[in-house]
């Protein structure tokens, strides 16, 4: 599992896909969290705007990541 450094107090779901480089645009970004395609924490998530945070992991299809405080 990777990690993912947060040097905020929290970043947005899209955000993050985009940054991981795990989708090729915001719109695709948009499209697989609306598809429930996405997990946080092990649920699927369908907040395009979810506010992730330090401790929390997500995961699409076989990737997944933990974000980290830095």
């Amino acid at each position: 599992m990777e990690e993912f450094i947060l040097e905020t107090e929290y970043i947005q779901l899209i955000q993050l896909l985009k940054a991981l480089n795990w989708v090729e645009s915001g719109g695709m970004a948009k499209s697989v969290v609306e598809d429930g395609l996405v997990k946080v924490n092990g649920n699927p998530e369908t907040q395009k705007r979810k506010k992730i945070i330090p401790g929390d992991i997500v995961s699409l299809d076989d990737l997944s990541v933990k974000v980290i405080q830095g």
